[in-house]
């Protein structure tokens, strides 16, 4: 990532975010892939110079970082740090999901931040992004511990947030029962039943149908409608996701739904491949009841191996959809998708795809889609949970899942049509990251230095 390779306009912004966040490589990734695409308006938008708007966006309104402490089962006590990144709430509140995983630091809420705000601009509600989480790790945790943990999260993030300030939602390792504990600290801390504060909650206690499906559902959407510009469909196609979560596991379904063949994903520990079809009522009773590993699911299925070598993305398929974590389709896996003749990408993570790896998917005429857009689904359904709250209403399933495939459709189109618009046909990356910005940046116009 050299600023060399940005328009003169955009160059030293980028340098001044470099010397601004040393050490922050996830944030200056995500900064550079949106930089990369202003292009066509680094120039002609005399007014976004005028108002800084670039520079005031690429620094967070608000970065908040705590100490949680909490007691294991033992009796250890032991300190994890969490992170809430306030980054922008121009179009609404802040809105975007906690994430707990060992890798989690400043950089990584700061690029997951960032990118919330393109993406909630994409989806057309007014909501603002942000992002947060904690470097806890829940695997090998008993319940008794991740409550504990989530009480004394939300013990200090209680202050920060609100249903018209800053509502969070779970991300990779913030599921149900997590959103539990920390709603039922909240309710306890305030002594509100403010239902609009988090989002996934249970069904019974303000949550919204759809929400578990919604993101996997909307990538496939997505990617419905990517075909459906080359008169295409999933009908008989061969497909590969990685990842074995929330994402990957409903992603699965839908495209199964719609006739695709799923002969591959994977976890941490590796991946399996199933040429008779991934059986999804295994892996959801392995991954979601048992919390168990893909290994597990190849020892009970006679048609899946199990690899632990290489990538996944050797695996040879039309439509590849990365749903697992940051940068992990770079150049070698690129190149392999590439030399297996892949058809469509679409990104079901946040930034699975290295800046390299997309421009030569791009290059190579795949269809490629960025997660700001492809995977905004979740985030949608999340607003359309915070409508039900605020209503005192709970929507059908098949109700909330039309709204989510009009919202996808919304999407594509504006992204396509932006793309076009500035002469980069079929360019997904341009179309979305213009799209987002334009809305964003006009906005911050209208509401002066702020």
């Amino acid at each position: 990532m050299k600023s060399d390779q940005l328009h003169p306009n955009l160059a030293p912004m980028f340098d001044e975010v470099l010397e601004r966040n040393p050490g922050e490589a996830e944030f200056h990734q995500a900064v550079y892939e949106v930089m990369r695409s202003l292009a066509p308006i680094a120039g002609a938008r005399t007014e976004y110079a005028q108002w800084s708007i670039l520079r005031r966006m690429c620094e967070p309104e608000r970065q908040i970082i705590f100490r949680v402490p909490w007691i294991s089962d033992s009796g250890e006590v032991r300190i994890n740090r969490g992170y809430r990144v306030e980054f922008n709430s121009t179009l609404g509140p802040y809105k975007g999901g906690l994430r707990f995983h060992p890798s989690v630091s400043l950089s990584i809420v700061k690029f997951l931040g960032f990118e919330q705000v393109y993406k909630n601009a994409l989806t057309g509600l007014p909501i603002g992004g942000g992002k947060g989480g904690s470097n806890f790790d829940p695997k090998g945790c008993s319940d008794a511990e991740i409550m504990r943990f989530c009480q004394s999260f939300m013990t200090e993030l209680y202050r920060h947030i609100g249903e018209h300030t800053d509502i969070p939602a779970g991300d990779i390792g913030v599921g149900g029962r997590e959103i539990g504990y920390l709603f039922g600290q909240y309710k306890r801390i305030t002594n509100r039943y403010e239902s609009g504060v988090l989002t996934g909650k249970g069904l019974s206690w303000g949550g919204s149908l759809v929400r578990t499906e919604a993101t996997g559902y909307g990538l496939v959407y997505f990617v419905e409608e990517m075909l459906a510009t080359r008169g295409e469909d999933l009908e008989g196609r061969r497909c590969v996701v990685s990842g074995s979560g929330n994402v990957a596991i409903y992603a699965i379904e839908k495209l199964q739904q719609l006739g695709a063949n799923v002969v591959a994903c994977s976890d941490s520990g590796g991946y399996v491949v199933d040429e008779d079809g991934i059986d999804l009522a295994l892996l959801k009773e392995i991954k979601e009841v048992r919390r168990g590993r893909m290994k597990d699911y190849a020892d009970q299925r006679p048609s899946a191996r199990y690899v632990t070598e290489g990538s996944i993305w050797e695996v040879p398929c039309d439509v590849a959809l990365p749903c697992a974590t940051q940068n992990e389709v770079g150049a070698a896996e690129a190149k392999a998708l590439i030399a297996n003749k892949v058809h469509l990408v679409a990104e079901g993570a946040n930034m699975p795809t290295t800046p390299e790896a997309a421009e030569m998917l791009i290059e190579a005429g795949v269809l490629f889609a960025p997660g700001k857009a492809s995977n905004a689904g979740g985030v949608a359904t999340s607003a359309l949970e915070m409508q039900q709250n605020a209503s005192r209403d709970s929507w059908t399933f098949e109700q909330t899942d039309e709204r989510l495939r009009e919202i996808m459709r919304h999407i594509h189109a504006t992204c396509r049509d932006t793309a076009a618009e500035y002469g980069f046909e079929n360019d997904y990356v341009v179309g979305a990251n213009l799209a987002g910005y334009i809305r964003v940046a006009d906005a911050m116009v209208a509401l002066g230095v702020v």
